[in-house]
């Protein structure tokens, strides 16, 4: 079975991102899509790194925990909120933390705001950003505004129906490029 790792970005007290990390775990292991795993930020707590993991001299264990988990991951979904038209640097710091690891890795987006926007800009500088690294962008981006009233704390959305047929179409876009990109298992 396909695995796909989650990143929860947000290190803030009172965070509403991990709502939809929740909701795509949930969503992926109750379809039998793959193994799904959330790597929260929070919980790495990781420092500002002056060095990419491959070229420290000790690094963290959960820094190579982190390594080893996108490495092991067919995909990844990445999840950013937006601080003032970027994203937070919490996950740009995860993500440059990187290098080996994200080459032709399949990435797929979610922006999430709790205003009407969804996000939408720091997606563009993530996307750049993984460009560089040299994974595969799946072009689909999955936008939620309102995030407190689109999921509750668990992760449950208000309106199933509808974000299980917007969850479904992103996340069998991102398994479409891992059996295309990665290969057949």
């Amino acid at each position: 079975m396909r695995k796909i790792a989650i990143i929860s970005p947000s290190v803030r007290e009172g965070r509403n991102s991990h709502r939809a990390a929740l909701y795509f775990m949930n969503l992926i292991t109750e379809k039998g899509l793959a193994e799904a795993e959330i790597l929260d930020l929070l919980e790495y707590d990781f420092p500002l790194f002056n060095e990419r993991l491959k070229y420290q001299d000790s690094p963290l264990d959960s820094a190579k925990d982190f390594a080893e988990k996108i490495r092991s991951a067919d995909g990844v979904i990445v999840l950013s909120v937006e601080y003032n038209g970027a994203p937070p640097a919490s996950i740009k710091n995860a993500v440059d933390l990187l290098i080996d690891e994200w080459r032709r890795k399949p990435v797929a987006f979610v922006s999430l705001s709790d205003g009407p926007f969804g996000g939408t800009q720091a997606i563009i500088a993530l996307q750049f950003a993984f460009l560089k690294l040299g994974a595969v962008s799946v072009p689909s981006v999955l936008r939620i505004p309102f995030i407190k009233n689109a999921f509750d704390i668990n992760g449950d959305p208000e309106d199933k129906e509808t974000w299980d047929k917007r969850g479904l179409a992103l996340v069998n876009e991102l398994l479409w490029y891992i059996e295309n990109l990665v290969g057949k298992k």
